[in-house]
């Protein structure tokens, strides 16, 4: 019985054997309590977590899968470096299939949509065996330098790497507390962003998925958790859009451009900002869609239940019952494929009539 507005295809399956490593980490972690929290493995856990994290929003994120700024090739190395201490895979891997994601978010073609599930955008879809490649047509840009070709081949080396000076820094405590623990902590606040930041928070702008802007999240993750400004204009380096939105990230990166280490950094503007709000009535499409979804999973879930209810032998015993069973199941399906249809050009009506609204707008000055 699906539950959920996306079914899984049927390739789409956890395969538990080749995920043992992932959840081995999880359960060693528990040793903790057997080697204690030295002082030293507790500065280990705080530098392992929001430095890591910094180079998976920054580098993996920002820079790698949208381009929103840009670094010389030796700044480049060291924030694909830094992302794959992270043990998230290699930079390649990372950036193409997160460009994946946006380019069909929230639909059938999206690896990690929560319309199939929430476990399956959370963490599901990395411990599938049919994400495990990557395309390199879809990152040409950075595929095109052979140490980020190397990294991405040989991910195990940076997270080994980091382990070990953990170990050597601060003994089993630094290792099992400082570097596992910080790794679990770090792989399932980048996970939310997949999984609750697309179903828990506020939406400011109306986008064609399901993402939200969330405080919380953008605490855990420096500034990621304004997921539906990202949504709505990915190109920002900037995901805060206001003052009042923390984004670390941008601060570090803005940093880094006073020291001329990253530069051409992108912010949104003015007049992308004021438009799109659903305050102001735009048609908010990820959100219909994603409800139309759930509903049409939901009524085809009760077709199920109740055809599951009639007993054959009365249908066996009544063949007019039958018939006349099988003509409203055969109704049902055209009514449903006629509203689906009208659905799906009331969707591109309404797309089409806001992108001609913010062109008038610009046109006009309407908005900066």
């Amino acid at each position: 019985m699906n539950l959920h507005g996306i079914e899984r295809a049927p390739d789409e399956r956890v395969n538990w054997k080749t995920s043992f490593p992932f959840f081995l980490v999880h359960a060693l972690v528990l040793f903790t309590f057997v080697t204690g929290i030295t002082g030293t493995a507790a500065v280990i856990f705080l530098v392992m977590y929001w430095g890591r994290m910094f180079f998976i929003t920054a580098g993996y994120h920002r820079y790698f899968s949208h381009r929103s700024y840009k670094l010389g090739r030796g700044m480049q190395f060291v924030m694909a470096f830094g992302g794959g201490m992270a043990a998230q895979k290699g930079a390649l891997w990372w950036a193409s299939h997160h460009r994946n994601h946006h380019r069909y978010s929230d639909t059938e073609l999206d690896l990690h949509s929560p319309q199939k599930g929430f476990w399956w955008s959370h963490v599901g879809w990395i411990l599938c065996d049919k994400n495990n490649a990557w395309d390199a047509d879809g990152i040409r840009d950075f595929n095109k330098y052979p140490e980020l070709r190397f990294l991405t081949k040989h991910d195990w080396i940076p997270p080994w790497t980091a382990g070990v000076a953990c170990y050597l820094i601060g003994g089993w405590s630094g290792l099992v507390f400082g570097f596992l623990g910080s790794t679990v902590l770090l792989w399932h606040s980048t996970f939310f962003i997949n999984s609750l930041a697309h179903v828990m928070g506020r939406r400011r702008y109306a986008t064609t998925d399901t993402s939200r802007n969330s405080v919380f999240l953008a605490f855990l993750t420096l500034g990621e958790g304004w997921h539906n400004n990202h949504h709505y204009f990915q190109a920002s380096c900037r995901q805060g859009f206001y003052w009042w939105e923390v984004d670390v990230s941008y601060y570090v990166i803005r940093v880094l451009g006073f020291f001329r280490l990253a530069h051409d950094i992108k912010e949104p503007p003015a007049r992308v900002k004021a438009a799109a709000r659903v305050r102001d009535g735009q048609f908010d499409q990820g959100m219909f869609k994603a409800y139309w979804g759930k509903a049409g999973a939901a009524l085809h879930n009760v077709r199920l239940h109740k055809s599951h209810e009639l007993d054959p032998a009365l249908l066996e015993s009544d063949p007019e019952l039958a018939t006349r069973r099988d003509q409203l199941e055969e109704l049902i399906a055209q009514n449903r494929a006629a509203l689906a249809e009208h659905v799906a050009n009331a969707l591109a009506h309404a797309e089409e009539l806001g992108r001609l609204t913010r062109r008038q707008e610009r046109q006009t000055g309407t908005i900066d």
